[in-house]
């Protein structure tokens, strides 16, 4: 695996994802059971373990979790987000007052991993993608109010963005073009209307539909929406040299190499962030 190695995201944007998280979880009176059963000056050493091999993601915001929990709390970051890890690796270190790291550690266990998870996956997409230039790429297709840092696990796994909301980019779909009035109708408006700092894409599921795009012009790219293989390649060369190309729909782990053959650009999956699973983590004094 290929190390990623990417700026941390600023502490002004994680920090209202994880104050929320961290309110969710100590409730109206904090945490009771550790305030119970723990003397105030306890100190610990704990260490976040990985149980499974994979690629890492979230330690930025497990290390935030943390540090919003009790300042004081001393955080080593052992291996970086977009890292490879192996079985048995430490990946961060804790120590300070025990109750602040118990406090704390659902939270930071549960972005770690989810987000571990997401990149180990897009890892393991990218690498069915060896000898090409294609890119994976993800989607909308994310958990609300986490869009930020899945997207960033992503890339830690060796993918790409696509756009991150709906001002970012004009993305036509079908059913923007059945209301509008079809093909020619929504990239004349488009034309009309949109600012040159604006990218276009359209979404097309046929030929026919990719040879109307083409005639009328006005987009920068095509998605090439469900189309079977052989499909695929004849609309990557049809478009080729006049519009960046985009496969998605059904973009299965198993069928990814086969269709980055096709010479596509993009191959976008929301399998990425809806279906990645949770990279086994654990926290342990």
């Amino acid at each position: 695996m290929t190390h990623v190695t990417l700026p941390p995201l600023p502490d002004l944007i994680l920090e209202p994802i994880l104050r929320n998280a961290l309110m969710e979880d100590l409730g109206t009176s904090g945490d009771v059971t550790t305030r119970t059963v723990i003397a105030a000056d306890t100190r610990y050493v704990a260490r976040l373990n990985a149980r499974a091999g994979g690629r890492v993601s979230g330690m930025q915001a497990a290390r935030m979790a943390f540090h919003m929990i009790d300042p004081t709390l001393e955080v080593e970051t052992v291996v970086a987000d977009g890292a490879p890890c192996a079985p048995g690796d430490t990946l961060m270190t804790v120590s300070g007052s025990a109750a602040s790291i118990l406090s704390g550690e659902r939270v930071a266990l549960n972005l770690a991993g989810r987000l571990s998870g997401i990149a180990t996956l897009t890892a393991r997409f990218v690498a069915r993608t060896a000898g090409t230039a294609t890119r994976i790429t993800c989607t909308r297709k994310t958990t609300p109010g986490l869009r930020v840092l899945e997207k960033q696990a992503v890339l830690h796994g060796g993918g790409f963005n696509h756009r991150f909301n709906l001002s970012d980019a004009i993305l036509i779909k079908d059913n923007h073009i059945a209301a509008a009035g079809g093909i020619r109708a929504v990239l004349e408006a488009t034309q009309a209307a949109r600012s040159h700092m604006m990218r276009v894409e359209i979404e097309v599921d046929s030929l026919d539909q990719l040879q109307q795009v083409l005639g009328v012009g006005g987009a920068d790219v095509v998605l090439l929406d469900n189309m079977d293989t052989a499909t695929l390649a004849r609309a990557v060369e049809m478009a080729r040299g006049q519009l960046v190309t985009e496969a998605s729909g059904t973009m299965t782990l198993e069928r990814i190499a086969e269709v980055a053959a096709t010479g596509v650009d993009y191959i976008s999956s929301g399998a990425l962030t809806h279906s990645a699973g949770t990279l086994d983590l654990g926290l342990d004094f």
